[in-house]
This record gives C-alpha cells, structure tokens and sequence, in this order.
C-alpha cells in the first residue's frame, strides 16, 4: 500500500480537513499517518523518511503572510524528499493555498472548494485536479466501482436547440459535478428520427433538444469531453428501436439503455406501437444490448406510482422489470426507484416500498445478472417556490442514501417550473452532493418496526399478484412473466391497473387508491373505502369477460 504522512503546519490546530483527506485516501487503498495538529518542519520530514511515505501532506489555516514564510521554508527543507520522488500536497483555506500553487512546490494544493470525487481522482491517479487529461473511467460499472463510496451523480438536459444544449453540456463538464448526462431529447427525435415525413415543426424543440442527425449526437458528445469527462446517455425511443441503439452506441457511446415493458406506446400516447407490440420490441432492445454487455435500465414502476397505482403494483412492476431484464440477457441491471410516487407517500413508505423492490429482485441476482441500485426524486413531488423545492431535494436525497445506491438521479429543483438550465443542473447537483457527504456514516433508517413491517406487507401482496398474472397463460406458454400476450393481458384485464388509466383503449382504470394514515399508497373498495389485499381486489376481477374468455 502506497503511504501518506500529514499534519497541521507551524503554529495551526485545524486539522478536520486532513482528517477529511485521510478517509478519502483510506477508501482509495492508501496507508494513512496523521501527525496531529502544530506539527514542526523537523518532525513532518522525520516521520515522511520513517514511514517512506509516498506522499506527505500539509495543513495551514492561519494568515496568509505567515503561512507563506512558513511553507516556503518548508519546501527548502523538503526539497531533497522531492526529488527523491516523494510527492506533496497542501490543504486550506482559499487565500494560503492561492500563496502556496505560487511556490511551484506541491504536485496539488486543495482549498475546499474541491468535491470528493475530484479528490478521488488525484489519490487514485496521481493526476492534478483540474488537469483536462485526467482519464474518468468511460463505462458506467467501471466509474461505479471508481468513485465509491460516493454514488454517481445524473442528471436529465436538453434545451429547444442544439447550439443551447452544447453549450450547456460544456458548462456542465467543467463544473465537474455530474457524473453522467442524460440527453433529454424532443419528441420527433424519439418517435420519429428516422421518418422525416412524420415531424411536425411546430414541436421542434418541445420537450427537449431537437437532435434530428448522427452529426447532431457527435456535437453533443464532444462538447462533454472536458472537466471531469461525463458520461453521455438518452433514452431508447418509441419506434425503430435497434436503428436508433445502434447510432446512440455509435455516436455517444450510450452508457446505459432505458427501456420500459408497458409504456411509451399507443397506451399513453407517445409512440406508434400497440401494447402487446412494443412489449414484444422492448424485450428485442434489451437482448441487443445484454449481447453488446451494455447494462440496462428497465424505467417500469414509477410509470405507475406517477398515474397513482398502489405501492404493490409499483413492487410488482419492479419485479417484472428485473425478470424481464435477466431473461433478455441484460448482464448489468440498473434497478430504478423513483421516490415520491405518488407525492403523498410518507418517507417511512416510501422507503418500505423500495425495501421491498430489494428484497424482490435480489433473489434473481446470479455471477452473469448483477444489480445496480439508482435512486431519484419524484418528478411530481416537487414544490414550485424555488426555496422549498431545494429543501425538498436535499432531504429526498438524503433519504435514498438509506438504500446506499449506486447511481442518484438528481431531479433539478426547477422541474415544476421549467427544464433545468446548465447553471439549474449545477446547482441541483451540489444541493445533491452535500446530501451524500452528510448521508455517508448516517443511521440506519431501514431497521425502523413500521418499515419493515411494511416490506414483510409489500413483498407478500406482491407475490399474490405475480401469481395471478402467471395463470393468465394459456397451457403451453412456458414462462408467462416474459410472454408479451400474457403480460398485455394483466393490464386489459385490471390485474395491473392504475386510477389514471381510465378511458384508456389498454387499461382499465377501475382501480381506486389512496393514501392511509400509514402514509402508504393503497388500494380501496371503491363504495365503502375500505382496504382492499390483492386477493380480493383480483378476485373482485374474476367475473370480467376477458378474464374467463
């Protein structure tokens, strides 16, 4: 293991900052000695020769004046350890650091305002913060394991032009605080890419950036090659799936598909396929991607919890979506939770249900189907007054640490007002990032009695429900969790269903939720409002035509 020696210089007792540099060195493999606070000159180099120390850092917090004649002479004393090959950083307060880069003495000087993981990246690489040549890993599990403990940061951008979105995307990059860019892009450019004659011009730009060439995608991915190098991904499209996955791998290099089972369709109106059609498409797209050993995004449950379903069906649709993911051959699943979905969940429910989607998929991890954990904040929940909504995302933030994900999904503050702008993003994802540094070391909410209470309720529910979609086969199909009829099947006959379904031409919207006093999201008996279990509910459903036809 390579050795770090540290201390406070001279005559300064400030010594958190080190003790924060230490525990990020430990976690990069890095043997750590602290020499305390007011350390002499002497002692510093003493320890730094009989420890062999492969890098020593030092600490000044006091007047600038005096820590510049004190480092100074410490770098005339350290000369010959520095040309011997040991390497040396400083840390602390913006103004001693400005004076202590003006030496030319140590590889690196930190001033606070540096985030972990551009710590991270000097301790794992030896490379100086801010250098543009810094090689960020440029595959999603490869960054993963990179930046631990910390989780990736994404976040969704695209404005109504491209020139506006590169320059965006530039900005972002710099700033170095997102790890990966998902490419929001507008609807033509998801339906109707490559059929020209089916755009409409007035909706250029309407709800994301008008990408409409592969040279379009080029100039969005080279203007992401600076800062921090983040990764580029966007989503899969509603037609022509396999053409357009093959220029996002081509032109990007797509970090990660997002592929639904149910949506995205004639069913909520955004692309042209009928239900068990893109069912059938959606499962094609993650064989093409498990073969290439691309990891996949099945963005299924929040999809109901955003239209009101019950928690159980939004732990079902989880279930399905990691079944599904592993039977296409996805090697890298990354399981989405979508937190605050519906917005009136408690967070004490809102975790359980997220327990309970763990607890579930899990049990099909195997060496060839590993799971990766993402969070994200409702996109509903949010507030529209700015103050509230900054609160908002930085306790739900906090909140998902308790699952210790792998991949947050930071939702810009401005989501119920307006796409978030470059500088939105920015700082979206500091509120984001300082959430995790508190987070990380935090109690463990998850051991709450009313939790897992409720993850025992969600997971056995749950389990009546999948049962019930499995007898929908007919005698033959050998795996009706993956049959694209069968699982159309469980939404035209209700067994998957939602309240804002209704007058839907797939499902049939007869569900009725609600909140109770729990803070959980249930399913009602619509006359008298009392709880409904899945075994009634479905039972209720027995007599439906297309159930016994």
């Amino acid at each position: 293991m390579r050795t770090i020696v540290s201390g406070a210089l001279g005559e300064c007792v400030h010594v958190a900052g080190i003790s924060n540099f230490h525990r990020l060195a430990e976690s990069a493999n890095w043997r750590t000695v602290f020499l305390g606070p007011a350390v002499s000159i002497e002692k510093i180099l003493e320890a730094a020769h009989r420890e062999k120390a492969d890098l020593v850092g030092v600490s000044y917090r006091l007047t600038p004046d005096n820590g510049e004649r004190l480092l100074a002479e410490f770098a005339e004393a350290a000369d010959e350890l520095r040309t011997s090959g040991v390497r040396f950083v400083f840390g602390g307060t913006p103004p001693v650091a400005e004076r202590a880069r003006k030496l030319g003495f140590f590889d690196a000087c930190f001033d606070g305002t540096e985030s972990p993981g551009q710590i991270l990246v000097y301790l794992r690489g030896g490379k100086i913060v801010g250098q543009t040549e810094i090689d960020y890993p440029q595959t999603v599990i490869e960054r993963i394991h990179w930046k631990s403990p910390f989780p990736l940061l994404r976040h969704h951008f695209g404005l109504p032009s491209i020139d506006a979105t590169i320059q965006g995307i530039e900005e972002i990059a710099v700033s170095e605080v997102l790890d990966v860019i998902s490419l929001g892009t507008d609807q033509d450019a998801q339906e109707n890419y490559f059929h020209p004659e089916r755009q409409n011009p007035r909706r250029r730009g309407a709800g994301g950036v008008p990408v409409r060439s592969a040279e379009d995608f080029l100039a969005l991915y080279i203007a992401s090659r600076l800062g921090n190098y983040p990764l580029l991904r966007t989503y899969s499209g509603t037609d022509d799936f396999i053409r357009l996955a093959e220029m996002f791998v081509e032109t990007i290099h797509n970090a990660w598909a997002a592929i639904p089972i149910f949506w995205f369709n004639k069913m909520d109106g955004r692309g042209p396929w009928d239900l068990d059609g893109s069912i059938r498409e959606h499962q094609k797209l993650m064989r093409w991607y498990g073969e290439r050993s691309i990891p996949v995004e099945v963005n299924e449950p929040h999809h109901w919890g955003m239209r009101d379903a019950p928690d159980v069906l939004f732990v079902v649709a989880a279930y399905l979506s990691a079944y599904n993911a592993r039977a296409f051959g996805v090697k890298d699943y990354i399981a989405q939770m979508m937190f605050n979905s519906p917005p009136g969940l408690t967070d004490a429910m809102d975790l359980a249900k997220m327990l309970a989607i763990i607890k579930m998929i899990e049990s099909l991890a195997k060496p060839d189907f590993r799971i990766w954990r993402q969070t994200r904040t409702g996109l509903l929940s949010y507030p529209v007054d700015f103050d509230a909504a900054r609160a908002h995302l930085a306790a739900s933030v906090y909140l998902q640490m308790a699952l210790h994900p792998h991949i947050v999904h930071v939702v810009g503050y401005t989501e119920a007002d307006h796409a978030a702008t470059a500088e939105n993003v920015i700082e979206s994802c500091k509120l984001a990032r300082r959430s995790v540094e508190n987070a990380l070391g935090g109690p463990d909410m998850t051991q709450d009695e009313r939790i897992q209470t409720r993850v025992a309720e969600l997971t056995q529910e749950a389990a009546i429900t999948l049962e019930a979609i499995r007898d929908l086969a007919p005698e033959g199909v050998a795996d009706p969790l993956v049959d694209a009829p069968t699982l159309a099947r469980a939404i035209q006959t209700g067994i998957l269903d939602a309240p804002q379904l209704k007058n839907n031409p797939f499902g049939r919207g007869q569900i009725v939720t609600r909140i109770d006093g729990r803070g959980a999201c249930i399913a009602i008996e619509p006359t008298t409002g009392s709880p409904l279990n899945e075994r009634d509910r479905i039972a209720n459903l027995t007599n439906l035509s297309l159930l016994t036809s």
